[in-house]
């Protein structure tokens, strides 16, 4: 039986978040910056094979260790039941479904720094058992159609296999080791050597198809199969129906980023043998699944465009008798969600699969149409697009029953994370299973932002949100900050941002928009801005502050503006262009595009953003690069790094633009958060996470408040 700690702390979770609530609007406080620390959030919604129930991952923040922790929860469906606890944690992930339901395969790190590998837990009762013990971990499993195997990919290699045979080291043999791999020096011969969130990358491994038998009621771990090999990397992991198969997509080029975009759909005997090509359509195939009939496939991505694209949309195929076919090709909007939020799970999946209903007619997917992201269906023969789920929210993930009658959803909007939902897909009935931050959100005086359109300097539409203070009063006059996403290809869109409620409640006016190059808005607004990247996009966002001016209770001389990634590249753009701001943050930016060009993660090897490069072009890239026109700033400004941001280097972003400014002596801070790279103000510490918020807010209170702050003083 499952310990009695674990049962004690679900009861007492069980109590709480059955807890009914309500305060009237008068008792409820503002938001805070801390209340992240009490936010948990939902991942990998996985509804059993019999639609009873879900299992999903649970993401806690513990304070004391300054992390995320995630453990294994379910919810049953017939709605009103209470979530009950699976494991205690705190590095469970990854939940999936035995094909009769019985068992739970899962991934378990028991320590930081272990590679997780698969463990069973029996839904009967009892203990989580260990399946794999494989070098370097395991992915999420992959159950075949018959129980009887579990898929999954390792990076593991033939010295970490002999290494494992040798049998364990002392701890003096494991200390040199790590020592010596340490000092060890890098031989580089490929130009993406290390990445964000991964550090330097190792070239002589890669992520290969394993196997492994379930044994019922075995003592020690399996012994797993490698049935692929060689220098290319293998994901996205599915079995035929008869479990004879095991598919997989790869892009088996040794530098891919001197070609456009290409991944093919393979597949590998489940006994092992030669690999295989099923498809290939000249351009990236995402998410693979088969037809019930098993002579289909189905799956998103695109055919590369004669002429290299800033962004370009994926489509949804189906692929038969060696023909694609594309049946989105006259829907202009997204497919999946990827809205721009700072409260997705930091831990955890967000699944998506393509979702083929029994007699193989239609396709279920989530897509994204201006700002807000829906469940649809999608005729295979006539290309008819069903909505299945409406409103203003944000589909973030969901799973269904082998007959697709049923639907697990992840469903968040502008004033909530995100919970499960279950979906009857006949009647479009929604009921909501979970509501695990109800207890915290119920004291939030929290409201929903003001949804605008206005017309930018040309008359293209531009989509904005509007995010004001608890107890607006019209005839007030606000201090207001402008955020601006990155990518710059994503979108802001009904979808809860922490950053922007808090602003609001400390008294700001918040406007985030949605210029262009944004997703979600057709294939032209998203691809326009290639090649004027900044450019025309400020101009938008500039048209959003003189429509939200306009209105009245803005006060101009209080104004700030500020911005992540992309949204710091604009950040630094804007106060070179306007005098407006009277106080900016830029975060994680691009401030040189010719240093971001010889040292980010990615290469821009192709001409999507650029015509040619940097050597041959040299007045291209500077004349884009915010840090040319640096005489030009008269606003203070902070900047926010981490110091293991790999996307965009802070030596060639917020640093330069601090030296840029320091040279002339001009109001510049900057703050770098240590050991956190691109991904900081998503899933960096707990506690970085706060303070970033806090040296925000603390900048634009100085400067558009007039608070006496003095931590930014010379030192």
């Amino acid at each position: 039986m499952r310990s009695a700690h674990v049962r004690a702390a679900a009861a007492a979770v069980l109590l709480f978040a059955g807890a009914s609530v309500f305060l009237a609007a008068a008792d409820r406080r503002p938001i805070t910056e801390t209340d992240l620390l009490k936010f948990q959030w939902i991942a990998d919604p996985q509804i059993s094979p019999d639609g009873r129930e879900v299992a999903y991952v649970l993401v806690a923040v513990n304070e004391k260790e300054d992390r995320y922790d995630t453990s294994l929860w379910s919810v049953a469906t017939a709605g009103g039941a209470q979530p009950r606890r699976l494991t205690a944690g705190p590095r469970d992930t990854a939940p999936r479904w035995s094909p009769d339901g019985r068992t739970i395969a899962f991934l378990r790190a028991p320590g930081e720094k272990d590679r997780p590998q698969i463990h069973l837990l029996p839904m009967s009762g009892g203990e989580a058992r260990r399946l794999t013990d494989v070098p370097k971990g395991a992915s999420a499993p992959v159950w075949s159609p018959d129980g009887r195997t579990i898929a999954f990919t390792s990076t593991a290699n033939a010295e970490d296999l002999a290494e494992k045979k040798s049998g364990p080291k002392s701890p003096a043999e494991l200390e040199k080791k790590e020592r010596d791999e340490k000092n060890k020096p890098r031989i580089i011969t490929r130009a993406v050597y290390r990445f964000n969130n991964q550090g330097w990358l190792d070239p002589s491994r890669h992520s290969h198809v394993w196997t492994v038998p379930v044994v019922e009621s075995a003592s020690e771990p399996a012994e797993a199969k490698q049935l692929t090999t060689g220098r290319y990397d293998e994901g996205g992991l599915f079995w035929s129906a008869d479990g004879s198969r095991i598919y997989f997509t790869s892009n088996r080029v040794d530098e891919p980023y001197y070609d456009d975009p290409d991944s093919n759909l393979y597949f590998v005997p489940a006994g092992g043998g030669e690999i295989q090509t099923v498809a290939d359509i000249a351009g990236p195939i995402n998410g693979a699944r088969p037809s019930p009939d098993g002579k289909r496939f189905a799956f998103t991505g695109f055919v590369n465009p004669a002429e290299r694209q800033s962004h370009t949309n994926d489509e949804l195929f189906v692929f038969a008798d060696g023909k694609a076919t594309t049946l989105t090709a006259d829907y202009d909007y997204e497919t999946g969600s990827d809205l721009a939020g700072d409260q997705r799970p930091p831990r955890g999946n967000l699944p998506n699969a393509l979702v083929w209903t029994p007699d193989g007619r239609s396709l279920i997917l989530t897509t994204t149409e201006k700002g807000r992201s829906n469940v649809v269906k999608v005729d295979v023969a006539s290309r008819r697009i069903e909505p299945l789920t409406t409103g203003d929210h944000d589909v973030m993930a969901y799973t269904a029953t082998p007959d697709a009658s049923k639907l697990a959803l992840l469903i968040g909007d502008a004033t909530h994370i995100g919970d499960i939902y279950l979906l009857d897909a006949k009647t479009k009935k929604r009921t909501q299973l979970t509501r695990v931050n109800d207890p915290l959100f119920a004291q939030l005086d929290l409201s929903a932002p003001e949804e605008i359109w206005y017309d930018s300097f040309d008359g293209k539409k531009i989509n904005a949100w509007i995010q004001k203070p608890p107890g607006f009063q019209a005839g007030r006059k606000y201090p207001l900050i402008v955020e601006i996403h990155g990518g710059p290809h994503t979108a802001y869109g009904h979808i809860l941002y922490h950053e922007m409620l808090w602003m609001a409640a400390k008294g700001y006016v918040v406007l985030y928009t949605n210029p262009r190059g944004s997703t979600s808005y057709g294939q032209d607004f998203a691809n326009v801005i290639q090649y004027r990247y900044p450019g025309d996009d400020y101009k938008d966002i500039m048209a959003g502050v003189d429509e939200i001016v306009k209105r009245g209770y803005v006060d101009e001389k209080r104004m700030g503006v500020t911005g992540g990634s992309g949204g710091g590249l604009l950040t630094n753009w804007t106060v070179t262009q306007t005098d407006r701001f009277a106080a900016a943050v830029s975060q994680r930016s691009v401030a040189d595009w010719t240093s971001f060009w010889y040292s980010a993660d990615f290469t821009l090897f192709q001409p999507s953003w650029f015509r040619k490069n940097p050597y041959e072009d040299p007045e291209e890239f500077l004349s884009r690069s915010p840090v040319r026109y640096a005489q030009k700033i008269v606003t203070p400004i902070l900047f926010i790094e981490g110091d293991e941001d790999w996307r965009t280097p802070s030596w060639q972003g917020g640093e330069a633009m601090f030296r840029a400014l320091k040279a002339q002596k001009k109001t510049a801070v900057m703050v770098n958060f240590p050991g956190e790279n691109h991904e900081l103000s998503r899933s960096g510490k707990p506690s970085h996470r706060v303070q970033r918020l806090q040296h925000i807010l603390n900048w634009f209170d100085k400067y558009l408040q007039g608070r006496e702050i003095h931590l930014y003083d010379l030192q």
